[in-house]
């Protein structure tokens, strides 16, 4: 189940915060591990010595939460934070947006785009400023490949497990077949019931139109507990995460917590 260990990325700032809340309460769900790890450049003498006091900074703001905590030294922040959830054994790696970005919504930085483009482990995106809150749904955004199927899969396992409800919701833009987008949602309801034994009551699809990605994805309806869940593109790399132009926009675009999981997941 996704979340069974979380790197959450520790670094100054409100993204770092938010990155830190989501990972808190991901493994309060699981009853996973947690380790919180901040990257920092190799050819900055004092950067060590910041590295070891934000890191006691987050030990502060979790309390009693158990954590491990690391630093790491690497010129790239997303390849140190790759290589710290290989060592770990993390499955989940979980990015703050970018300073500057729209409250509410992802911000994407050059951390975040190089991890959605090469991460062997599932890549959490936090809206800036989130409203720590207690999950209650999973909505996995589908489409019609094996890729999603698998997605479906892993999510209605996850929701049958914590027991909260799955949706699952397909964008449909000016000039998409609508209806065949409803017989695969349709299908895709079946395959989630048939793979877990999810209560079909629990299951729920929406077609959701609109004139552009952000305004079908807003028309899907959102609340503080909602969790969204996609899969990486037909082109990812086994067992790599990689976005397409479309899941960036929608990325983008969302107002709640999103999780990428990699080609192959299991």
């Amino acid at each position: 189940m996704i979340g069974e260990h979380v790197l959450a990325a520790y670094a100054p700032g409100g993204g770092g915060r938010d990155a830190l809340a989501f990972a808190e309460a991901v493994v309060a769900h699981t009853t996973g591990r947690l380790t919180v790890a901040h990257v920092h450049p190799p050819d900055r003498p004092a950067a060590a010595g910041e590295a070891a006091t934000l890191l006691r900074q987050a030990e502060a703001a979790l309390g009693d939460r158990p954590a491990a905590y690391t630093a790491r030294e690497s010129r790239s922040v997303a390849r140190g934070l790759a290589g710290e959830a290989g060592k770990a054994g993390a499955d989940l790696i979980v990015v703050g947006s970018t300073e500057g970005g729209a409250g509410g919504r992802i911000a994407i930085g050059s951390t975040a785009d190089h991890l959605l483009h090469s991460a062997p482990e599932a890549v959490a995106l936090v809206p800036a400023g989130w409203p720590p809150a207690v999950l209650g749904r999973i909505t996995v955004m589908y489409v019609d490949r094996p890729q999603c199927d698998e997605a479906v899969t892993r999510a209605a396992l996850a929701a049958l497990t914590l027991g909260v409800p799955l949706r699952l919701v397909t964008l449909a833009l000016p000039g998409d077949p609508a209806e065949r987008f409803r017989d695969d949602l349709a299908m895709a309801i079946r395959l989630a019931v048939d793979s877990t034994g999810i209560d079909p009551g629990e299951v729920s699809a929406e077609l959701a139109e609109g004139d552009d990605v952000a305004d079908a994805l807003a028309g899907a309806g959102w609340d503080d507990g909602d969790l969204l869940v996609c899969a990486s593109s037909e082109d990812a790399a086994a067992h790599r995460v990689f976005v397409g132009e479309v899941a960036l926009k929608m990325l983008r675009a969302a107002t709640v917590p999103a999780i990428v999981l990699p080609r192959g997941y299991s």
